[in-house]
């Protein structure tokens, strides 16, 4: 890609209203664009990245036994009557009446909507385990939206949904999901930490919130350090293994805040462990029965013949909270440093001398090598001037820089830049390929 060609609208300075640093630099670096109070355009290096997260939650959504489908943003009033929280959920559910009268709403979540579709087709026991998600756009009409997208009024999201036979098979699909959580992060270069929640209006009475430790995060964290330094638990599903995933993660200390128990926090932690930390949600899990499958009447004929209510989980991962929360833990003074697994781009080219034909051919030649063996890559042919060009390869975070000028190539030599640690290495342009390829 072309960065003559590409729409990157970069600010100098971020808005005075921007209060964090991923609001700040989502601005700068023309990720988005505000068009209404918690409401974003994404441009496309925002989108790019956000494709990029969305499809790594996909994939571990299937790895977990997921299956996907899409349900729409506006659901009716009516199921929501159904299960008793149409009036319950308050002003942060957008009404909205069509020409024809009927009662709709721009779905903040969609538990009702999925055990609808469910009972419509799933009749006998032998069908279960069955886990449906989707990824799709909410709407939740914050008071006071702010912080961009971490606290946004629409946003992208993975809501997952189980259904088993008992309770106790569904708390086997709850740790599949915790353990998918885990591993989800991991791969999007977070350290998440799983800690006990309040359930809320989605109810029920089992709950875990991921915790994403960042120093600019929006509340206090208490954790016992061993949780951080776990590794991903990797993929065995098995009801054992997932058992003992979760077993050995909520056997140790970890609390939001509210949920604080300062004399429990130094009984059950080690001194040298306790954790004191700022954090941000970006997942949420709930295991809540037959809180929707009873006033709904989802059931199932079980193996006796006799028609059971099912039981029921949901599982959320805020996508798009995602981009920020990344940023949030993983910046610098210069912008962005985004892992390797989700920057819009593999390596950035910059072109010294876009006016010198020698320099334009060897870039040329670099673009089109890295692309052959399936790079992502932003190639700055601008006429800007050098320290611009590096002051915006910096400020949107693409993980490699490789820079060719006159006076390099004439020596037989380019720069390769890693962005995360700012280290520089003179080299040919070959082994710069390999270096990038490896």
């Amino acid at each position: 890609m072309r960065l003559s060609r590409y729409f990157l609208p970069t600010l100098k300075e971020a808005p005075s209203d921007a209060q964090i640093v991923s609001h700040q630099l989502m601005l700068r670096a023309g990720l988005i664009k505000q068009e209404a109070a918690g409401i974003y355009a994404w441009l496309p290096l925002g989108l790019r990245v956000l494709k990029k997260i969305e499809q790594i939650v996909r994939e571990e959504q299937e790895r977990a036994g997921a299956v996907e489908l899409l349900m729409p943003t506006l659901q009716l009033a009516d199921l929501w009557r159904e299960s008793g929280r149409y009036d319950a959920y308050g002003p942060e559910m957008l009404r909205i009446t069509d020409r024809h009268e009927r009662e709709l709403l721009y779905g903040p979540t969609n538990e009702e909507m999925i055990t609808d579709i469910f009972r419509g087709f799933v009749k006998s026991y032998k069908a279960l385990p069955l886990n449906l998600f989707h990824i799709q756009w909410k709407f939740r009409d914050e008071r006071r939206p702010r912080f961009g997208v971490m606290r946004g009024r629409e946003f992208l999201m993975k809501d997952a949904y189980s259904f088993d036979i008992d309770e106790a098979a569904a708390r086997v699909a709850y740790n599949r999901m915790f353990v998918a959580y885990l591993n989800t992060f991991a791969r999007l270069g977070l350290k998440a930490v799983p800690m006990r929640a309040d359930t809320g209006p989605i109810g029920g009475d089992l709950s875990h919130e991921f915790i994403v430790l960042a120093d600019t995060g929006e509340s206090e964290v208490f954790c016992d350090r061993k949780l951080v330094e776990m590794a991903a638990p990797g993929h065995d599903f098995d009801a054992a293994a997932v058992q003992a995933v979760f077993d050995e993660r909520t056997a140790l200390y970890a609390a939001t805040e509210e949920m604080h128990d300062v004399a429990q926090f130094e009984a059950q932690t080690a001194e040298g462990d306790r954790l004191s930390a700022r954090g941000i949600e970006v997942g949420h899990i709930f295991y809540f029965g037959t809180k929707y499958s009873a006033p709904m009447k989802a059931k199932v004929a079980g193996p006796d013949g006799q028609d059971t209510e099912v039981h029921m989980g949901s599982y959320g991962v805020g996508v798009s909270r995602l981009l920020g929360a990344i940023i949030e833990a993983s910046h610098d003074a210069g912008g962005i440093i985004w892992p390797d697994s989700v920057a819009p781009f593999d390596v950035v080219v910059i072109n010294l001398r876009a006016n010198d034909e020698a320099v334009s051919a060897a870039c040329e030649d670099a673009v089109a090598k890295l692309e052959a063996l399936g790079k992502d890559v932003l190639y700055d042919d601008t006429d800007e001037r050098p320290g611009g060009k590096f002051a915006t390869a910096d400020l949107i975070g693409v993980p490699w820089q490789l820079t060719i000028g006159p006076k390099g190539l004439a020596d037989g030599v380019v720069e390769l830049k890693r962005r995360a640690t700012g280290e520089k290495i003179s080299v040919s342009l070959e082994d710069a390929i390999a270096r990038l390829t490896a």
